[in-house]
C-alpha cells in the first residue's frame, strides 16, 4: 500500500506540474495598452486599449496632432480573436467607421485600420496600414 500512495503522489504532482506548464506556456491575453508617442515623425500621437473576455476584444483608440489642429478622433469597436491576431469594426467620433486587425510584434502590437464610411476626411491620416506601437508608458521610439 505505501508504495501505491507514492505512485499516486508522483502521479499527482506529474499532473500539476503539466498542468502548470500548459498554463504558463498560453497565449498573452489581448488586455493592454500600447502606443506611438512619435507617431507621423513626432507630429501626433496615437493610443489604443483593448481589454479581452473570452474570444472577445474591446478596442478603443485615439489619435491628435501635438500642436492640437485638426480633428482628435476617439474610436471604439468590438473585435474577435482569430489565428492571426485581433479583427474588429470601429466607429469614431466623427462619425467614420471601418475595419481594423491588431497581431503581435514581440511586446508591440501592429495595427491596420480600414475606414469604410467617411464622414470627415480630416480624420483619414491617423487611418492606415501597419502602425506599430510599443507597450504604454515604455517611453520608447
Amino acid at each position: 500500500m505505501p508504495l501505491m500512495k507514492l505512485r499516486l503522489s508522483f502521479q499527482t504532482m506529474f499532473t500539476l506540474l503539466a498542468i502548470g506548464v500548459a498554463v504558463a506556456a498560453a497565449p498573452e491575453p489581448w488586455t493592454g495598452e500600447w502606443a506611438d508617442k512619435h507617431f507621423q515623425n513626432g507630429q501626433a500621437v496615437f493610443q489604443l486599449s483593448l481589454e479581452q473576455n473570452g474570444n472577445s476584444v474591446s478596442v478603443i483608440f485615439s489619435a491628435v496632432h501635438n500642436d492640437g489642429q485638426g480633428a482628435a478622433p476617439e474610436a471604439d469597436g468590438k473585435g474577435k480573436l482569430t489565428k492571426a491576431g485581433v479583427e474588429f469594426t470601429w466607429s469614431d467620433s466623427f462619425n467614420n467607421s471601418g475595419t481594423g486587425t491588431i497581431r503581435r510584434a514581440g511586446s508591440d502590437v501592429i495595427v491596420s485600420l480600414k475606414p469604410t464610411h467617411v464622414a470627415d476626411s480630416r480624420c483619414l491620416p491617423f487611418y492606415g496600414q501597419n502602425i506599430r506601437l510599443k507597450p504604454a508608458g515604455s517611453g520608447k521610439k
